[in-house]
């Protein structure tokens, strides 16, 4: 966990007080509700179809208990009872008040949560691998230069009224969990021949409207310049970034209309500019942060305890425990992954006791700390294996104990128009129906890894493009009509997906999304080939077929 320091603390107190005085003079009516937008949107604070919605950062996805706890109480006494976790490690709460929002805003505070830099045009909150600082063979724990950037970037004045928001992310793992080529500016820590620690740069993935998969703009930048870097990235952006059409307003837009090419020629050509200046990192500003991290003092365990083996018995266990437990760097401990997304339930949705809940549990099996990843599931990093039955039974309890991740029920959809202006139709319906549709989990095995995503709108906070099925929702003469895609991926073999066919109505969709299922089983040409690689081997064409044979 990191600690922060009175800098921080003096920074999240002055917002809280700066945002009680502007919704004090809304509420007046000194302030009109556009005079009032912009400075709402850098509280991260949302007008959507039914109330203020309210979104919380989580930097590079880590919590510690007590913030946990904190978002419970919001949800609890500001909201409706729950919570929901995002695609890019925030929460957000979709029924609270203008008047109680800077109280709100005040209790989170007081565990060192803000909203900051959360919408509007600036750098948004920096995402990471929810599994840093304790994945087998990564490079080192991407938080730390995440914590780096974002002290960089937050209030910084020239990222605070870019042309569009701005998305960081940092993996340092082989497997990307933290989905780097999606986002402005991807970053993949690396070391180079003399062993000195640097990053892989990539720029212009995106989601939305035109989906990009980011570039390699600079294979390596060593950690001491990696500030600079990206503030060439940005002056660039800045610089050249269209402000006069907002769908041609992100990065994306400009390295492709550039090109990849001339867009790093320019980046070099500025950055020899600030290279060398005070943006250059000191060791003892990395160190001093690094220090600031404190990990657990974990125990000298056996990597198979007698607890684990007599669970191993339950089948109900086993089932939960291959399909949520991960390895962990040290021996004897395991990474656990908390489905949100339990049958017939929104996906990402905790209510207010099951974050409480959680937050004990994570003080008694994972040293205090939980973490948020962009698939929308929770995490706990240091789980001893000899605890893995109890924390099982106490997480079946709360029905926080799914076995699902990874397979077709661990969806990922965005609110769609159950809660955002901004959709054209229904996300968590389509997503609830389909759990339903394949709750069997003999079923869900059979099938193997298998990721839906689901928009409500163009806009892809579910990041449908990438999904392996991609669903997206539009509105087309007044009726609810829905796209398909599949072939997507978000991890570091990133691609798009390719469009089956023509949109179908709400009601098809899971009739849709399971004559699509049935083809690869039936093509698959093993019970190891997953659906990623049945569809990479045969192209769309079969599924097609399946799909519109008889619509």
């Amino acid at each position: 966990m990191y600690a922060y320091d009175e800098i921080d603390r003096t920074l999240v107190n002055e917002r809280v007080s700066e945002f009680r005085d502007q919704v004090k003079r809304r509420l007046s009516g000194e302030l009109t509700e556009d005079e009032f937008k912009m400075l709402r949107l850098q509280n991260g604070v949302y007008l959507q179809l039914h109330a203020y919605m309210f979104r919380v950062a989580i930097p590079y996805g880590t919590l510690a208990t007590k913030q946990l706890r904190a978002l419970a109480h919001v949800a609890r006494k500001y909201d409706r009872g729950y919570g929901h976790f995002t695609t890019r490690q925030n929460i957000q709460f979709n029924w609270i008040k203008l008047a109680e929002l800077p109280d709100a805003l005040e209790d989170l505070s007081k565990v060192g949560i803000h909203a900051m830099q959360t919408s509007g045009n600036n750098m948004r909150n920096v995402t990471s691998d929810q599994w840093a600082g304790v994945a087998p063979g990564e490079i080192e724990d991407p938080r730390i230069w995440s914590e780096l950037i974002r002290q960089h970037t937050t209030l910084h004045p020239e990222f605070s009224f870019l042309p569009r928001k701005f998305k960081i992310a940092i993996t340092a793992s082989d497997h990307d969990r933290a989905a780097i080529k999606i986002h402005d500016i991807g970053l993949r820590l690396i070391k180079n021949e003399k062993g000195e620690t640097g990053f892989e740069v990539l720029v212009g993935g995106g989601l939305g409207r035109t989906p990009f998969i980011a570039k390699t703009i600079k294979h390596f930048v060593h950690g001491r310049d990696i500030l600079s870097y990206i503030e060439a990235i940005l002056r660039v952006y800045n610089q050249y970034g269209r402000r006069d059409n907002i769908y041609k307003a992100r990065i994306k837009i400009l390295v492709h209309e550039l090109g990849i090419e001339k867009f790093s020629r320019e980046v070099e050509e500025e950055w020899q500019h600030i290279r060398n200046s005070s943006l250059q990192i000191d060791d003892e500003v990395i160190e001093d942060i690094r220090s600031r991290f404190t990990y657990p003092a974990y125990e000298k365990l056996p990597h198979m305890p007698d607890e684990l083996r007599q669970a191993a018995a339950d089948p109900d266990f086993e089932a939960w425990r291959k399909n949520s437990v991960a390895p962990h760097k040290v021996q004897g401990y395991s990474i656990v992954t908390i489905s949100l997304k339990p049958i017939g339930k929104p996906p990402g949705d905790a209510t207010a006791e099951q974050m409480d809940a959680l937050a004990d549990l994570a003080d008694k099996y994972s040293f205090g700390e939980i973490r948020v990843g962009h698939e929308q599931n929770l995490a706990l990093p240091h789980v001893a294996k000899r605890d893995l039955p109890a924390l099982w039974k106490a997480l079946d309890k709360l029905d926080l104990a799914t076995p699902n991740v990874n397979l077709i029920t661990d969806i990922i959809a965005c609110p769609g128009l159950d809660y955002c202006s901004l959709a054209n139709a229904r996300s968590i319906p389509i997503a609830q129906e389909l759990t339903r549709r394949f709750a069997n989990h003999e079923l869900a095995n059979l099938i193997g890894r298998l990721h839906i995503n689901i928009s409500g709108c163009i806009n892809a906070c579910g990041h449908h493009h990438v999904g392996h099925i991609g669903i997206l929702g539009v509105e087309k003469n007044g009726e609810e009509v829905y796209q398909i895609t599949i072939g997507g991926r978000a991890d570091e073999s990133a691609a798009l997906g390719n469009l089956i066919g023509p949109g179908v109505k709400f009601d098809e969709v899971a009739d849709v999304v399971e004559d699509i299922v049935e083809a690869y089983l039936a093509l698959r040409e093993r019970p190891e080939e997953l659906f990623m690689d049945t569809v990479k081997r045969l192209g769309v064409e079969p599924f097609k077929e399946r799909v519109y044979a008889t619509r």
